[in-house]
């Protein structure tokens, strides 16, 4: 017999088998008969086709197989042998577009149409090109083309568009950007093309110049949204619009990068569960974002591998945060959440600034992130303006800020394309305040008292600024979208204190006293924000200053890393929302700043190290969720 006791407000689910998480995953599938790359692709991964491409041994391929998902079998050949064409449609109904054929390698405008049972040359489109792109899952009667490079060997990179109505192609708007062999999906209203050569790489000659641009089509026009977390090119895709896709592979020119596959959900991409096995010049894609087939490619020979892209079923019982069940199996009681996972999160090296520095100010989440300002090593203790985005790789510089500063705050629960910078130091304590709309600064209502090395949390349109010098060190403002106002005091006077939240709900903690309470200096409080005023709680394990902005999360689960005692030290804290647990160092330096969606998620990046050096290193904190046995005492 089993007895549950105090678990007051939470519902227990009784299942026989443990749910699983909602996420895709490859699995190996049947090998082609003809090994080939640089193929067209249609259908999905229970009935999927590919015809053409290229076999070292073999050149240019006219074979076509169909696939049933489990095994490959041989179909009616091409008329025209061709490598790096397009391919759409479904497996008994789809087109190959265009591509390369002898001789010399030539830009090819013909297309071919099936119809389950023979090839038929139909209407040529207006430009010939190779490793132009489809959305994949169009039709016969409505299908886009876009892309690639023409003409033949060192051929330019083009961005011409043709839409097919069934009869006839068309020209329509062109792309913004000059690329080939991106990773593309959808049907002819609504479209992604992701990554890819650039166009000024011709005909793919090294050294080769992999893209991470991303643009979507509306059925109209081409707009550029979030970018890919790693640049490549040559790569497989799948989905059915221009809100829900899938990109893989594409090794060029860092052959790891070949496994990487990368979810698209309208907004972002996610890295997500690698390909077993890393390849550049897949097939033009084939399937759904969360069915799809890798078929072939190239690793240093062609390959007949094929593996299969799938999601649970949703009749599965899915994993959520926060769930608990009797597994009736094992007669154990268990739960899922990050909580659990905490103890074995772990710091990782990321992508190094641009430029070194400290006391900067960050928001937005470790694979979309923002930093701004902050001051260099000493002696000359450059003060910088500058601005750098985060893509869960590298940093790329940006659009500065109008006025260069350090020691400055920011709305830390803000995104990568709307924050708020506010306060800081440059030759003198400033209480300017400015807004980032992803592409520029702007001034807007300063503070009501000037104020460096205080604390900040929340978004663009809500936020509070507290604590800090020249503000008495307990003066507190919010802001509401277009002025400050000043409200309720800390308890504890303070500055250099680390804070993550919102306006409503946020959390401050360690820093350096105000007056001095004693000879170290250092703060241990924590306290919570409830919109109107501050309530201290469990105190930090190590009391520290020069914490800056070297924290990140929500209140109720967050973290702190690095600060200063006597010397620079590497603590990481986590907090659950009632107390504070000790966990893995990160380097050892202060003035950090902290950038993440909540506390199993983020990054640190700058700082200072001993004997005062500006740092521009990058360290990724990951907790990820997982099931746990709940046990009682």
């Amino acid at each position: 017999m089993t007895t549950l006791k105090n678990l007051k407000g939470t519902a227990i689910q009784f299942l026989d088998a443990d749910p699983v998480e909602y996420v895709g995953t490859w699995a190996s599938g049947g090998n082609m008969n003809v090994a080939r790359g640089s193929g067209g692709a249609a259908g999905v991964t229970t009935a999927g086709m590919i015809a053409g491409g290229d076999n070292p041994g073999s050149g240019y391929l006219a074979n076509h197989e169909y696939y049933n998902g489990s095994a490959w079998s041989e179909q009616t050949d091409l008329s025209t042998a061709r490598r790096y064409p397009g391919g759409g449609g479904t497996q008994t109904a789809s087109l190959i577009m265009g591509g390369a054929v002898p001789p010399g390698d030539s830009s090819s405008n013909a297309v071919e149409q099936w119809n389950g049972s023979s090839w038929t040359e139909i209407a040529e489109m207006n430009q010939g090109r190779r490793l132009g792109r489809a959305s994949t899952s169009g039709t016969t009667t409505a299908m886009l083309l876009f892309q690639g490079s023409d003409p033949g060997p060192g051929g330019l990179g083009i961005n011409n568009v043709e839409l097919w109505n069934g009869s006839s192609w068309t020209e329509v708007n062109e792309m913004n950007t000059l690329r080939e062999g991106s990773g593309s999906n959808g049907v002819s209203t609504s479209a992604i093309a992701a990554a890819g050569l650039k166009g000024d790489n011709p005909g793919g000659t090294a050294p080769f110049n992999p893209s991470n641009v991303v643009e979507s089509w509306n059925g109209s026009s081409w707009t550029e949204v979030s970018e890919v977390n790693t640049s490549r090119s040559y790569t497989g895709g799948g989905g059915t619009s221009n809100t829900s896709a899938v990109i893989f592979g594409g090794g060029q020119p860092v052959p790891s990068n070949g496994v990487k596959t990368e979810q698209w959900d309208g907004s972002s991409w996610t890295e997500v569960n690698d390909l077993a096995e890393g390849v550049n010049c897949l097939v033009n894609g084939s399937g759904s974002a969360t069915d799809a087939l890798k078929a072939g490619g190239s690793t240093t020979a062609a390959v007949t591998t094929t593996e299969e892209w799938t999601f649970p079923a949703i009749t599965t019982s899915i994993l959520q945060e926060g769930d608990m069940w009797f597994n009736s199996t094992s007669s154990t009681l268990k739960g899922y959440g990050t909580a659990a996972g905490l103890p074995a999160a772990t710091w990782a090296s990321g992508g190094n600034l641009n430029v070194a520095k400290s006391s900067a100010a960050g928001a937005g989440t470790q694979t979309a992130g923002i930093f701004m300002g902050g001051r260099g090593s000493p002696p000359s203790n450059t003060v910088y303006a500058q601005t750098e985005l985060y893509n869960g790789s590298t940093w790329t510089e940006v659009n500065d800020m109008n006025t260069g500063r350090y020691s400055l705050s920011g709305a830390n629960s803000g995104s990568q394309t709307a924050t708020l910078a506010f306060g800081g130091y440059d030759t003198a304590i400033l209480a300017v305040t400015e807004s980032w709309d992803g592409t520029n600064w702007t001034e807007v209502n300063d503070l009501n008292t000037a104020g460096s090395s205080g604390s900040g949390f929340g978004t663009q349109t809500a936020a509070i600024f507290t604590g800090g010098d020249n503000r008495s060190y307990n003066k507190t403002e919010s802001w509401n979208g277009t002025s400050w106002t000043e409200t309720t005091d800390l308890n504890t006077a303070r500055a250099q204190m680390a804070g993550f939240g919102i306006a409503t709900a946020g959390l401050i903690c360690g820093g350096d006293l105000y007056p001095v309470t004693s000879p170290t200096r250092l703060a241990v409080q924590t306290e919570l924000w409830d919109g109107s005023s501050w309530t201290e709680t469990g105190d930090l394990n190590t009391g520290r200053r020069r914490i800056g902005n070297g924290g990140f999360g929500t209140q109720t689960s967050g973290l702190t890393a690095g600060g200063y005692t006597t010397t620079y030290v590497a603590n990481t804290e986590t907090w659950n929302g009632t107390s504070w647990t000790e966990r893995t160092e990160i380097q050892t330096r202060d003035n950090t700043t902290g950038v993440g969606g909540g506390g199993p998620l983020g990054f640190i990046a700058g700082g200072g190290t001993s004997p005062g050096a500006a740092s521009n290193a990058t360290e990724e904190w990951t907790a990820p969720a997982v099931v746990s046995t709940v046990t009682t005492s």
